[in-house]
C-alpha cells in the first residue's frame, strides 16, 4: 500500500475580508435626531468614533438616500448598551423607488443587560439588486421607557 503525510488542512477556507461601500460618496442620510457627540457619522463611517446616539428618547428612523440605485449584499448592524436593560426591536427595509414603497428585510427585538448582554450585531446576508433607499427604524425599548436609540455601526457591501 502506498501512502504519504499531507499537512493538516483546515476543511473551511476563511472568507475574503469585504470591502464596505464607501456610504459618504454614495448619497446623503436622513436621521430624526442625534446627540452632538454621537453624530451619524461616527456609526457609518470607519474609524470616526463611538457610534450614533439619538438626542431624544423614543423611536429614531435612520435613512440613506442612494444618488444611483446600488445593489447590497451584506448589511452589517452593531448595537451596543452597558448600562440599561431594554427589550430593544428595529426593522430594516429597503426600497428601489426612493420610498414610494418599501420591502422588509428584516424586523428583529434583542434584550440587552447590564449584567449579561450588552452587545448585538447582526450580519444580514442580502440580495437586493437596485436599493435607492435604505430605512433602519429603532425602537430602543417596546416598554416605551425613556430609551435613547444608539447604533455602534452601521456596514453596507
Amino acid at each position: 500500500m502506498k501512502k504519504r503525510l499531507i499537512d493538516n488542512v483546515p476543511t473551511t477556507t476563511p472568507a475574503p475580508p469585504h470591502e464596505w461601500l464607501n456610504v459618504e460618496g454614495l448619497g446623503e442620510v436622513e436621521i430624526t435626531s442625534e446627540h452632538p457627540s454621537h453624530p451619524i457619522e461616527s456609526a457609518l463611517l470607519a474609524d470616526q468614533g463611538t457610534g450614533w446616539r439619538a438626542a431624544e428618547p423614543g423611536t429614531q428612523t435612520l435613512r440613506i438616500l442612494f444618488t444611483h440605485p446600488q445593489p447590497l449584499r451584506r448589511i452589517r448592524l452593531h448595537f451596543h448598551e452597558p448600562d440599561m436593560e431594554r427589550t430593544q426591536e428595529y426593522v430594516l427595509r429597503w426600497s428601489a423607488d426612493r420610498g414610494q414603497s418599501f420591502q422588509d428585510i428584516v424586523r428583529q427585538q434583542w434584550n440587552f443587560s447590564p449584567q449579561g448582554s450588552t452587545s448585538e450585531t447582526e450580519d444580514h446576508h442580502v440580495d437586493l439588486p437596485a436599493v435607492t433607499l435604505l430605512e433602519l427604524r429603532i425602537i430602543p425599548d417596546i416598554r416605551q421607557r425613556n430609551a435613547f436609540a444608539s447604533l455602534a455601526q452601521l456596514r453596507l457591501a
